[in-house]
């Protein structure tokens, strides 16, 4: 049992100054024609000339590369263009999601990138809602803005990507759809949280999370060494949800094509769990072909076969390519369901963040 332990609100000013400006979204990826659509008149500069243009109506236009040539509607420039809303309840609308910050589209090899930049509070109006469920508890909502929103200056902070943008629209940061479209308990969550991030001694952190935990989080699988905050506890509160427990039968095409990627040699015969974390899900296992065997991560071979087959590595049963287990994820971090359960049960933001962040305390920036 982990000794409990309180979150204390800190009003420390950290050294970061990601409030000072923007925050760089990609959301469109190396592509040629992309269909661009604007409700209402916006402006244009071109960075080639720096010309800026006003464009009275909106509407849909193309966006491409030709042979280092960017075309932006009748526009063209070998630099590319900043595009701006003339409206504030306005928005540019991308593969059915809409923004409403300023669109930087700038050259690629292959095509286009197209780049959002927007307040950062603002952008995690576009992360709450397809990272958790805008109709949960706004208890389990505030965590997870908490948790999202030290994700990412964390993530910043690092400076693992470089380039022309701060991060990815996808799972490669948080999921982001665009923050034209507001909930209000999603609004509520993060004006609440504004600001707050969380640390340990005195450092932000990645805050990892995921689904559903099966009943214990555990240290994050990737990592040799780990951090109190994320080296699990116990939950108790995520039984309510369908993924609590599953069945599931590996596909054994896929199972194959892992190992050959990860050069084991022979036919697939047989997975065991080699070494468990204390909670009891499995840290590695024992891949058995008609050659050889070979322990490794369970976290890379259910990525491998599929993680949303193989919902999570706390197995429950192994009989040959047929499993049973319980939650969803890489059990690091919050549970998310069981955010949701704490916040039915009457918890509050801080006592989720607590529980699934032992020894972690807020900082206000």
């Amino acid at each position: 049992m982990f000794k409990k332990l309180c979150l204390v609100l800190t009003f420390a000013l950290l050294a970061i100054n990601i409030f000072a400006r923007d925050v760089k979204v990609l959301i469109s990826e190396d592509k040629n024609n992309v269909s661009l659509t604007a409700s209402a008149p916006f402006k244009v500069k071109n960075l080639e000339t720096n010309k800026l243009y006003k464009v009275k109506k909106g509407g849909t236009f193309t966006i491409n590369n030709s042979k280092g040539n960017i075309t932006c509607g009748n526009l063209q420039s070998n630099k590319g263009f900043i595009l701006t809303l003339a409206e504030n309840d306005a928005n540019f609308e991308l593969n059915k999601n809409k923004y409403n910050g300023a669109l930087q589209i700038l050259p690629t090899k292959n095509g286009v990138n197209i780049i959002e930049v927007l307040d950062f509070e603002n952008y995690l109006l576009g992360v709450l809602p397809y990272e958790m469920s805008y109709t949960w508890p706004v208890e389990a909502l505030k965590a997870q803005a908490v948790a999202a929103r030290t994700y990412t200056l964390k993530s910043i902070e690092d400076k693992k990507l470089g380039g022309d943008f701060d991060l990815y629209s996808d799972i490669r940061s948080q999921m982001y759809k665009g923050s034209f479209t507001v909930y209000d308990s999603v609004k509520e969550a993060v004006e609440a949280t504004k600001g707050q991030v969380l640390t340990y001694k005195g450092n932000k952190f990645y805050t990892y999370y995921h689904a559903n935990c099966g009943g214990h989080t555990d240290p994050v699988p990737w990592l040799r060494e780990t951090i109190k905050p994320l080296s699990g506890n116990t939950c108790g509160y995520c039984k309510h949800a369908k993924t609590y427990t599953w069945k599931a039968t590996l596909n054994k095409d896929i199972v194959q094509k892992f190992l050959t990627k990860n050069n084991i040699k022979g036919t697939f015969k047989k997975i065991k769990i080699a070494k468990k974390f204390p909670s009891g899900r499995a840290k590695t296992l024992t891949v058995v072909t008609n050659k050889t065997k070979k322990e490794i991560s369970c976290n890379d071979f259910r990525i491998g076969v599929g993680s949303t087959v193989m919902k999570s590595c706390f197995l429950t049963s192994i009989n040959g390519l047929k499993l049973e287990g319980r939650g969803f994820g890489h059990g690091a971090g919050m549970c998310q369901e069981g955010a949701k359960g704490m916040a039915l049960d009457g918890k509050n933001y801080k006592e989720i963040l607590n529980r699934y962040y032992p020894s972690a305390e807020i900082a206000k920036i």
